[in-house]
């Protein structure tokens, strides 16, 4: 986890407990583990403290400088009294009707040179969406599976690298089906979304009807959309993980919760490891083995053999597209055998390599990792930017924003990849490069020691 992240994470809470909201937050995740109904959301959505929670949450966010349609930003609601903004959100609670979405394009950060629509909903509507998000989460938290990672409280890109390592190394699963869901955002379908968080025990109607509202707000010069979620809107990670959420529990169901004639207890190995005696047995069976590892639409299926592997990826592959009318991406879809090939996750690459044996004479594995080569090829090109905006600053104060930026990307990308096992040796790879276009963009401002002397003096 990043420590941008960390900070947000840490200020939301800080936020909770401020407002007095973190307890009701916690009721609800307990209410949903022991599958309470919830038919009176609305009522705890506008609640004076979930409102004024919601507006300091997105206060913080750096979006909220960006405008809508209406060209109204944060520092805009920062003008209304709060007495006046709490009673103004309670009354669009009664009949909402969404304001339409602003549509703006944005490049990719895996392809610089495709573009990624984004759905910018106004400053008002994201401070509704914010106020429905801090009630919802926390009962959708109760009901998530825990193998899904990505959009989620005290989850990151950490903690799904670590459950796909721990598959490949101490599980030796070295078969991996790779699957990525082609356009998640822009094709879910309404009605069975809705109808997931009915059976989640989201049975406010009308909440539900709100939630139906949002999801067709007009999009500005295009239209009222048929099926799919804007990206860019506050609520839009959530119902992304419901949709996903029914996906998660029937691949578990396939091997990890498949539930058994007998109760089998937990045992301790002799390297004090912990033993699922259900698992155990289960691997005894003629069942198919496999453990799922999912960050948002992209997600992976560890296997024990390749005949597993090419089973359940054409079940996967019926499932999503029979049950929630979704296909995947060709091109990055496949079967991998990871003691031959590299597969991808996340920018990184991860493969196993045999180091020995044990004392039973079964073969040992360990994992390299490296930075992936669309990860490292990125990395550099936004370096070349940074070095480029060095190069020409418009005055003194510029030059010196640049500089910091330049750090800060630098430090950015070292504190994510160190995680991988040859994170020297990549970066090393482009080390030469970017140190080439350092010295020769800057020749003039580069002392002996490589630091842009006449931007520190005049700084």
């Amino acid at each position: 986890m990043t420590t941008k992240n960390k900070i947000a994470k840490k200020q939301k809470l800080r936020n909770a407990e401020y407002y007095d909201f973190q307890g009701i937050q916690d009721k609800l995740y307990e209410q949903s583990e022991r599958g309470k109904i919830f038919k009176n959301l609305v009522e705890i959505i506008t609640l004076e403290e979930n409102i004024k929670f919601a507006y300091r949450n997105i206060k913080k966010n750096n979006g909220s400088y960006t405008a809508g349609v209406d060209n109204k930003t944060i520092e805009d609601l920062a003008k209304w009294q709060d007495e006046r903004l709490i009673e103004y959100v309670r009354k669009k609670f009664q009949w909402y009707i969404p304001q339409a979405v602003r549509r703006v394009e944005i490049p990719k950060s895996s392809d610089p040179t495709k573009k990624r629509p984004l759905g910018i909903p106004t400053i008002m509507d994201r401070l509704i969406q914010q106020c429905i998000l801090q009630v919802l989460e926390p009962i959708c938290e109760a009901k998530f599976h825990n193998k899904s990672n990505g959009f989620r409280p005290n989850r990151s890109c950490e903690t799904a690298l670590a459950q796909a390592e721990k598959n490949m190394q101490l599980s030796k699963l070295h078969y991996v089906v790779d699957i990525d869901i082609k356009g998640l955002f822009d094709n879910v379908n309404h009605g069975k979304l809705l109808k997931q968080m009915w059976t989640m025990g989201i049975r406010d109607k009308k909440l539900l009807s709100i939630i139906s509202a949002m999801l067709k707000a007009e999009v500005a010069g295009i239209g009222f959309p048929e099926k799919g979620t804007p990206q860019g809107g506050i609520i839009s990670p959530l119902l992304s993980n419901i949709v996903l959420n029914e996906l998660d529990w029937w691949i578990s169901s396939q091997w990890e919760t498949m539930p058994t004639h007998y109760e089998y207890a937990k045992s301790i190995g002799k390297k004090g490891v912990a033993s699922d005696g259900r698992l155990c047995a289960l691997k005894h069976s003629d069942l198919k083995e496999c453990r799922l590892v999912r960050y948002a639409d992209d997600f992976k299926i560890f296997c024990r053999t390749r005949q597993d592997a090419e089973k359940l990826f054409v079940a996967t592959k019926k499932w999503l597209k029979e049950r929630l009318g979704l296909d995947i991406s060709p091109e990055k879809s496949k079967i991998v055998n990871l003691r031959k090939h590299y597969s991808e996750f996340l920018g990184f690459k991860l493969k196993v390599h045999e180091k020995g044996k044990s004392p039973n004479g079964t073969k040992r594995y360990v994992i390299h990792s490296h930075i992936s080569d669309k990860a490292l090829k990125n990395i550099q090109q936004k370096a070349k930017y940074h070095i480029h905006k060095i190069q020409k600053p418009d005055d003194r104060k510029t030059a010196y924003e640049a500089v910091q930026n330049y750090n800060a990307f630098v430090m950015g990308e070292h504190n994510f990849y160190r995680i991988a096992t040859n994170a020297g040796r990549d970066f090393a790879k482009i080390a030469f490069p970017i140190s080439k276009s350092l010295k020769v963009r800057l020749k003039e401002n580069i002392s002996n020691k490589g630091i842009c002397s006449s931007l520190i003096k005049n700084s």
